[in-house]
């Protein structure tokens, strides 16, 4: 089986990656504006497409070309964590996800926020990208535009609910479990770097 490296491997800006990440954050305001003041859903679902399918080839063809850069790094889980959080937001306002979902997923986030101090007071910025919070990430991008799919009526509605339902689900189960593994790191992290005394 082949090793990938995920290591830094250039200091370069403009790389095609990085563009598509790019494209994927100025995508976040105009999914706003379809979905919410233009309710133009299809454009929308376009768009939501688009940051699903970007966000598989951005990755893939920095680690084919070896174009991973620190930039990269910062761009492509800050166009995640913005593509999730305004669709949930979206979402919540056109009533396509339940109040209490839309809780669950946020909450994730506000608990490892809550984190994020306890690690800079040992030097740390970040702990590493685990595989579940990816796979967390993946079915949330593929579950949204489903779920926008199956507002309508019809069969292809209909297998857009159960599909896009499925992808929630798992999704969220996953987000979670990379949570509480990211937590177990944080507390490794604390144990292993006690603060330094005054």
């Amino acid at each position: 089986m082949e090793v990938q490296n995920t290591e830094v491997q250039t200091t370069r800006v403009f790389t095609i990656p990085n563009v598509l990440s790019f494209l994927r954050l100025l995508g976040v305001p105009l999914f706003l504006w379809l979905i919410l003041v233009e309710e133009a859903d299809l454009w929308a679902l376009a768009v939501l497409a688009f940051s699903g399918f970007s966000d598989y080839l951005d990755g893939k063809l920095a680690r084919r070309w070896n174009q991973i850069s620190k930039v990269g790094e910062v761009l492509d889980p800050l166009a995640d964590r913005l593509y999730i959080f305004s669709t949930i937001v979206a979402f919540t306002i056109r009533d396509i996800i339940p109040l209490w979902f839309a809780i669950l997923l946020v909450a994730r986030d506000v608990f490892l926020l809550a984190l994020v101090p306890l690690l800079r007071k040992r030097g740390l910025v970040k702990l590493p990208v685990h595989f579940l919070g990816k796979a967390a990430t993946f079915c949330l991008l593929y579950a949204f535009p489903l779920l926008l799919l199956g507002i309508g009526d019809g069969t292809l509605a209909m297998l857009a609910q159960v599909f896009g339902w499925a992808f929630a689900v798992w999704g969220v189960a996953l987000y979670w479990w990379a949570g509480i593994l990211y937590a177990e790191q944080v507390r490794r992290v604390l144990r292993d770097n006690p603060a330094e005394s005054a």
